[in-house]
């Protein structure tokens, strides 16, 4: 069983949550497990789902008084219920739902009750190293950071089905894409440009889809939180940035699965890509789970000088798979800092120690960024 970094019950104190994230992160599991004694309606038990969409007020009739939390699982799959919900957060004030869901999409599309300002939005990324430990590093950039799979005896049969069901089936039985065959073409694309520049013309061509249509894919991805945008860095003068975002899907198992990734060893073009994934992923859950809205961005010129990850202007890291980095290795680093004024300049790595260059770069190893990271000594 694993701690997690999110600290539910604080958040529960002030108000409801609506507590978001991908199948198989373990959102059920961390609400049972800060709230054991909630009242629990888990919409994915089809008796439990055929009531409350039929009659959503046996919620409010079935609610014992005595109750202070009240778990609602799945909550995308019966919007109607919000408007019950919201009902009795009106009457006792006190009371505190904790409501999951895979998807917001259809809760906003549907034009669904989101409790006007009563509930916050929290998401559950999957397992990061403050949760998985810094030594599973290898096991992480392979297999990812689903709890189930983390641990499971042949993770990569596994991943392959979660693909294949959740990542394809589940999103067309939310009624979020008509063609379960263009959307898993579109799938198998965009797991191949995984962590690259979105170029919709381009994964039109590959999938024979519409650009309308992949852009319309990419959302849903986005919408299910299945992956992310990270945007790019515009804030340079001389050296004229590009405007094209990245893609990254939530977890490195995932995308590994779906770019047919084998095993990955250190040294290995895959295992950089990966890498500079899985770092990716621990920056934005740190920022999500600290409560930060500090923008996300990476940096490339038009001469392809690049930084991976940008944290507001003031913070930027390159990520480079390496056991000894020169000074060539973060010449985007040097460049960016030219035109911005920035507090830190970071390369996480694979040298045996941290040190600091002539200009200020910190060279990191990655084990020590990670543990830094969620001990809150990276950013202020």
């Amino acid at each position: 069983m694993y701690q997690r970094a999110l600290d539910l019950r604080t958040l529960v104190k002030e108000r409801s949550v609506f507590l978001f994230g991908p199948r198989q992160t373990g959102k059920s599991t961390l609400v049972r497990r800060t709230f054991p004694d909630a009242a629990v309606y888990d919409l994915l038990e089809a008796d439990t789902f055929r009531q409350l969409s039929t009659h959503p007020e046996h919620l409010r009739q079935t609610l014992e008084p005595r109750r202070r939390i009240v778990v609602v699982d799945e909550v995308q799959k019966c919007p109607p219920l919000l408007d019950e919900v919201h009902l009795l957060i009106e009457r006792n004030r006190a009371l505190r739902f904790v409501l999951t869901g895979s998807s917001a999409r259809k809760l906003k599309r549907g034009g669904a009750n989101l409790l006007a300002g009563r509930a916050r939005v929290a998401r559950l990324h999957p397992l990061v190293s403050a949760e998985a430990g810094a030594e599973r590093l290898l096991d992480r950039i392979n297999h990812g950071g689903l709890p189930a799979f983390l641990d499971a005896r042949q993770p990569r049969d596994d991943l392959r089905a979660y693909v294949g069901t959740y990542l394809r089936e589940e999103v067309q039985a939310e009624g979020l894409t008509r063609s379960i065959g263009s959307f898993g073409r579109f799938l198998d694309v965009a797991g191949l440009t995984n962590g690259e520049q979105v170029n919709f013309a381009k994964v039109a061509s590959d999938t024979g889809l519409a650009p309308s249509t992949v852009r319309e894919h990419y959302r849903i991805l986005e919408d299910t939180l299945v992956g992310d945008q990270l945007p790019a860095f515009r804030g340079t003068r001389t050296r004229k940035p590009v405007a094209t975002a990245k893609f990254y899907f939530f977890d490195v198992g995932v995308a590994n699965t779906l770019r047919r990734t084998g095993v990955i060893e250190p040294g290995s073009d895959a295992y950089g890509r990966a890498l500079e994934h899985l770092v990716f992923l621990e920056v934005r859950s740190w920022l999500d789970y600290r409560g930060r809205d500090d923008p996300l961005t990476y940096w490339r010129s038009r001469s392809q000088l690049e930084v991976d990850l940008l944290v507001g202007d003031a913070v930027a890291i390159e990520v480079k798979a390496k056991s000894r980095v020169s000074a060539r290795d973060y010449n985007g680093l040097r460049a960016l800092a030219e035109e911005v004024p920035l507090e830190r300049k970071l390369v996480v790595c694979h040298e045996p120690r941290r040190r600091r260059d002539d200009q200020g770069v910190e060279i990191v190893p990655v084990q020590r960024f990670l543990q830094e990271l969620w001990d809150g000594a990276i950013f202020r």
